[in-house]
């Protein structure tokens, strides 16, 4: 009967030991209140440089509509928009749901539409109390000073986010069960919310909005989410554990279509060109980038690697001989980072999805049944090949119906894939008195070298690009060119007429660097007679030897030149 009584005794004593070796092991963790010495996890910290970096690679803010306004930039070029200065006023959000940089997505809108056009310039200038920047303080040291003009705008954007509906519609699943020994819970909710915006524009002389000139858009945005409970007992212990399945579509992603939408529909309205050309784009069908995500995932690396190669080869960034180079091969990485940088991608060197959709999307089409379908996908005996720039006389003999950037099938390979346009931005006259400034602008498909020269009635040749001003030739992709530089500062040459007779303008686009390759007075200085030349045809001669028939890509614009009339005597 004593036996237990020695059991009670050893147990509280093999408890109390327990207790002194946590409390000891306790004690030695704080070190007796000695504080931690740092220096002792310097290896650890020592991997907060990598930690705090993000896992994935950033991508281009890119909406539904990125297509579109790249269509309404070509089309304010088609129509010769005069530069148009423009602003906005801040787009409020009173329902405080949608905090969002509004105002600056209608910058970037617009900036996208003038890219080659010139359509619209935004005027950067504000006053705010409570932001002192550098910008703004610089500004009023110059205004005081009669340093810098500010011109007035002609147009403004006004409006605001006018109401976040949140949970119009809300759908909710709720189910469980209950035992002893097991208890179940499922869970299921779909929610709807309806974010309206308002734009107009404004006439910035009176300050009165234009009547018809506004746009009210609407979209929907969606959350769900599912989620299932699981709890039981197994003996004396319990167990639970909850899984669950969320999604919730972005409101700054949502803001960013309804602004691009608006500046589409707010700018096409004023300068009275058919805007809806633009928005019938298959890129702004809703499904598209998730079309090209289910075809992504149901692909592997190799599938993927191919398709982009195959694409690259039908740009001209590789040749078609280049079709099985690796995809870590530097020639490879080098001409994707080209293409991505031509497409106004964050430029990686890899085949990501954003590449995968930017290379493919001329690939995909809507079919009769309203479905996205592909388009050009299979391998073929042929490379799509894109029409490269010709002249106004090259058309009229070859009877060619393509424009410059049309995608033509079967078409044969060509080792230079640059799509040109050289334009006369003064009316497309072409006759000019003598004296005239002549304004001219030039826009390349992809990065390229660009060389202009001036042919004058006499023969004299001049090189108007590069020159000191702007000594290099690469130029960015679908930039406009302009020549001369009338918006700079510094424009280093003006184009006027000479003499009467016959002059021209020839641009010269190439895939890499042709100085070192041309003969010595054609590496001379710009702006200057080119000694030995006459006429665009030798310039063109001495390209064709140094890089071959299809080194280079031309196109040339003439006009004729009358004496200047004099006003009759009154």
């Amino acid at each position: 009967m004593r036996t237990p009584e020695k059991n009670t005794v050893g147990a509280g004593w093999f408890k109390g030991t327990m207790g002194l070796a946590l409390l000891s092991a306790l004690s030695l963790l704080v070190g007796c209140g000695t504080p931690m010495n740092p220096r002792e996890d310097a290896n650890f910290q020592s991997y907060g440089h990598a930690a705090d970096r993000p896992t994935g690679r950033p991508v281009r803010s890119i909406s539904s509509f990125s297509d579109s306004l790249m269509c309404m930039d070509r089309l304010f070029r088609e129509t010769q928009l005069p530069t148009t200065l423009i602003t906005s006023k801040q787009i409020p959000d009173f329902s405080t749901r949608v905090p969002v940089a509004t105002k600056e997505m209608i910058v970037t809108a617009l900036s996208q539409m003038s890219r080659l056009s010139n359509a619209f310039r935004y005027v950067d200038y504000e006053i705010d109390i409570s932001r002192q920047d550098t910008v703004q303080n610089l500004t009023t040291i110059l205004l005081n000073n009669n340093q810098i003009q500010l011109q007035r705008p002609a147009l403004y954007v006004t409006g605001a986010v006018a109401f976040v509906d949140q949970n119009v519609l809300n759908n909710r699943f709720d189910v469980g069960t209950s035992g002893s020994r097991l208890d179940t819970g499922y869970s299921r909710n779909r929610n709807a919310t309806i974010i309206g915006l308002e734009l107009q524009l404004g006439d910035f002389r009176t300050r009165t909005i234009i009547p018809g000139l506004d746009s009210s858009n609407e979209v929907i945005l969606g959350t769900g989410g599912q989620g299932l409970d699981l709890a039981g007992r197994i003996g004396d212990y319990g167990w639970k554990f909850n899984v669950g399945r969320d999604y919730a579509q972005g409101s700054g992603a949502a803001i960013r279509t309804l602004v691009d939408l608006a500046m589409i529909e707010l700018t096409g309205k004023w300068a009275r060109v058919p805007y809806w050309q633009c928005l019938t784009l298959e890129q702004t069908h809703p499904d598209f980038q998730r079309q090209l995500r289910d075809w992504y995932d149901e692909g592997d690396a190799g599938v993927h690697q191919g398709l982009v190669k195959r694409s690259l080869i039908s740009h001209g960034y590789l040749a078609a001989s280049d079709d099985m180079l690796a995809v870590n091969s530097p020639e490879f990485r080098s001409a994707l980072g080209r293409f991505q940088a031509d497409s106004g991608m964050v430029v990686t060197g890899v085949v990501d999805f954003p590449t995968y959709e930017r290379a493919l999307r001329n690939f995909v089409t809507l079919g009769d049944d309203g479905k996205l379908a592909r388009v050009g996908w299979l391998p073929t005996t042929t490379t799509p090949t894109r029409v490269a720039a010709t002249t106004s006389a090259d058309k009229a003999t070859s009877g060619a119906a393509s424009m410059p950037g049309e995608v033509a099938y079967g078409a044969p390979s060509q080792p230079t894939r640059i799509d040109m346009q050289v334009e006369n931005l003064v009316l497309d006259r072409t006759v000019f008195e003598s004296g005239e400034q002549i304004f001219l602008s030039a826009t390349l498909s992809k990065a390229s070298h660009l060389y202009c020269y001036l042919s004058e009635a006499d023969g004299h040749v001049i090189r108007l690009l590069p020159n000191a001003t702007n000594p290099t030739s690469l130029i960015s992709a679908n930039l406009a060119i302009r020549i001369p530089d009338w918006m700079s500062p510094t424009p280093g040459f003006v184009l006027d007429t000479g003499i009467p007779g016959t002059e021209a303008v020839s641009c010269i686009a190439t895939n890499e660097e042709a100085f070192p390759k041309l003969p010595a007075p054609l590496q001379g200085k710009g702006l200057t007679v080119i000694a030995g030349y006459k006429g665009i045809g030798s310039v063109k001669e001495a390209f064709t030897k140094a890089l071959g028939e299809g080194g280079y890509v031309e196109q040339t614009l003439q006009w004729r030149v009358i004496p200047r009339r004099v006003a009759a005597a009154r």
